[in-house]
């Protein structure tokens, strides 16, 4: 902690010295104030510094909000890649959040009242080297009308359609969206780092029964036959919503039933080539047990019904 502090203090004298900024009544390591000196304090040095910062993206908010990512570990994560937690895309207004490298437990995360499928096994740990921003909400019908110019959705009707989450849109759709809006679908294994937030349950909430899925997602216990507008359940440990039900997600992999078996334990990206695309995170219309952290379905990519939805991702 000495360390930390040092560095800390000495590079804020640097900065403060540059910006004509000094905090004379406290210790000068105790950048925001808050008590404590840690990886916090340094990202409020990097950022009055003036890091590099998304080109594409206006920052809302440059550290985490402890009240959103309530763990301290995560907070630390995120404040010590240096980049701004939570931003707006300048071209489509969608908001994203950043998502720190980590390792994690990929695989198998059964229920209390519902086992795994095959192709959810082995558990593998894996490791995500780079850090990404993601969708903190699936992709609204509005926005997808923004960009593409009509609206594929079945639930397009009443005044909460714009905010629902667009759907009917086959992955190769989805990829000219991407292109035109310079993001990507997250990978797989991205997709359920980020889903899990740091928990090993079924579900994101930290909880492995059934039951409590209907305060953080809409499945056929809640939805009552449709989707429902984006971020009104409560979202996981990163801040993210609706990543359990709504509508299943399009993520960027080939599908494959034996990939958990060869996948790399670094930075994995799918088969090369394969006939299906990965779909994760269940729709409103299915039980809870397809809606765990873990569940993988998939479906040919030039087709898509009415479950069938995406979040964007992008590189910093």
């Amino acid at each position: 902690m000495k360390t930390t502090t040092v560095i800390i203090g000495l590079t804020l004298a640097v900065a403060g010295a540059a910006h004509g900024q000094f905090f004379p009544e406290r210790d000068p390591a105790d950048v925001n104030g808050d008590g404590l000196i840690n990886s916090l304090d340094l990202a409020e040095v990097l950022g009055r510094w003036g890091p590099a910062e998304p080109a594409w993206a206006v920052v809302l908010e440059r550290c985490p909000d402890p009240n959103v990512v309530t763990d301290e570990t995560l907070r630390e994560a995120i404040a010590a890649t240096g980049l701004p937690w939570r931003v707006q895309d300048l071209g489509t207004g969608i908001e994203m959040l950043l998502v720190p490298p980590g390792t994690f437990m990929m695989g198998c995360s059964a229920s209390e009242q519902s086992d795994c499928y095959r192709p959810e096994s082995p558990v593998h740990e894996v490791t995500l080297t780079r850090a990404f921003y993601l969708g903190r909400y699936e992709v609204t019908q509005a926005q997808w009308a923004s960009v593409m110019g009509t609206n594929p959705s079945l639930f397009a009707t009443g005044e909460q359609a714009p905010m629902r989450p667009v759907e009917q849109v086959p992955w190769n759709l989805v990829a000219q969206f991407l292109a035109d809006t310079d993001s990507r679908l997250p990978t797989e294994a991205e997709w359920e780092y980020a889903c899990r937030a740091g928990t090993t349950t079924a579900f994101n909430n930290g909880s492995d029964d059934n039951a409590t899925l209907g305060d953080i997602g809409w499945y056929v216990g809640n939805a009552d036959g449709t989707t429902h507008p984006v971020g009104l359940k409560t979202g996981n440990g990163l801040g993210l919503h609706d990543m359990h039900g709504n509508v299943w997600e399009w993520v960027s992999d080939w599908y494959g039933d034996e990939y958990y078996a060869t996948s790399p334990a670094t930075d994995p990206q799918g088969p090369t080539t394969g006939t299906r695309r990965v779909l994760r995170g269940g729709p409103f219309s299915d039980p809870a047990r397809n809606c765990r952290s873990s569940v993988r379905a998939s479906w040919l990519p030039s087709t898509a019904t009415f479950r069938h939805g995406f979040r964007v991702a992008r590189t910093p």
